[in-house]
């Protein structure tokens, strides 16, 4: 028994698709990212302006973490490092009220945002050149009265997020 038209159809368009499946990996991935010879990279303790000293710490974990998953960079001192990230804490902003509970009986006072104001940057310690860089990069966090903590991870979070899709943005 022969295929019908349809079913050879069904058949022939994954073969169809890879074409242009190819394309689209090659331009959405075909030079974007850091430099080949960047294979390390050293996380320069931020300059905090804030009343927050544990925030340079914690940001340096958040950042150590999240460029070793996503830029696939290892850990190295600065004088060892193909790349350095730094900069400056400028601001650390809490309990900022978002939203209050209407029913006045309810437990909760309402949600919260926090905001952390930065200047971040990569540079090529080979080249000297500055291979991404964002001056007052404003991010935050939301969270419940009380629970500090989970609004700041958030914002350690965009801050991360901010850096890697710069890093793989260059063209």
């Amino acid at each position: 028994m022969r295929p019908s038209g349809v079913h050879r159809l069904r058949r022939l368009v994954p073969f169809a698709l890879l074409p242009l499946l190819a394309g689209c990996w090659w331009y959405g991935f075909a030079g974007g990212g850091l430099p080949d010879h960047i294979r390390t990279v050293a996380i320069i303790p931020f300059e905090n302006l804030t009343t927050s000293p544990d925030l340079q710490i914690e940001l340096a974990n958040e950042l150590e973490e999240e460029v070793g998953r996503w830029l696939h960079l290892r850990a190295a001192s600065e004088d060892r490092a193909d790349a350095v990230i730094r900069g400056t804490l400028r601001r650390y902003e809490t309990d900022i009220p978002m939203a209050l509970a209407a029913d006045r009986q309810q437990a909760t006072g309402g949600r919260r945002r926090l905001e952390i104001a930065l200047d971040i940057a990569i540079v090529d310690q080979t080249t000297g050149k500055t291979l991404w860089e964002r001056n007052g990069l404003v991010v935050a966090g939301e969270y419940d009265e009380s629970r500090e903590i989970e609004g700041r991870r958030q914002a350690l979070e965009e801050i991360a997020t901010a850096l890697i899709e710069g890093a793989q943005s260059q063209w």
